[in-house]
């Protein structure tokens, strides 16, 4: 199964950059308050941008790349691509 990197864009116009495996079960703990600490309370979230890739590893290389970009770069990467990368 391919793992996700995405960012969420929070009610607080917060981005939250994160990894998963299970798109809708990890938005579904998102929405119930039991995903990320970062995220709670930060709801409802709107699905940003999302890129896929082979294996775990990739994954979290990327999401440490993404992080590290300023607010402006997320936004510009979303704007960039289509997302759905790996």
């Amino acid at each position: 199964m391919p793992w996700t990197v995405y960012i969420l864009e929070c009610a607080d116009k917060t981005l939250y950059t994160g990894i998963t495996n299970d798109m809708e079960s990890r938005l579904s703990k998102h929405a119930q308050g039991t995903g990320a600490k970062y995220t709670r309370g930060r709801g409802p979230y709107k699905i940003f941008y999302t890129e896929l890739h082979p294996t775990r590893g990739r994954a979290l290389k990327r999401e440490a790349e993404i992080k590290s970009l300023g607010r402006e770069q997320k936004l510009q990467l979303t704007r960039s691509s289509s997302g759905e990368n790996g």
